[in-house]
């Protein structure tokens, strides 16, 4: 995992999940470098209760990040989770 600075650059909307224990939150939130126009940006999930919490877009979020890779029918994707994200004052 990875903890970085990051500006909120936008949030979708709180859906419901099927899991094997039920119902769980999901949102999706990208994320940008502090550094100007060509800086890098991420699309994270957020699950669970941490996917409640909206974030004010262009504020600044302490967020630990984990990478992961999965291959599906030959093709390789990478997914990016927050598993924990606090906005700072």
């Amino acid at each position: 995992m990875e903890t970085k600075v990051l500006k909120v650059v936008a949030q979708t909307e709180v859906t419901k999940v099927q899991t094997k224990n039920g119902e769980k939150a999901k949102c999706m939130i990208r994320l940008k470098e502090v550094g100007g126009e060509y800086a890098d940006e991420y699309q994270c999930s957020l699950l669970g209760d941490i996917a409640l919490t909206k974030f004010a877009v262009d504020k600044l979020v302490a967020v630990s990040l984990r990478f992961s890779t999965h291959e599906s029918n030959g093709v390789y994707y990478q997914d990016i989770m927050a598993n924990e994200i606090a906005q700072i004052n």
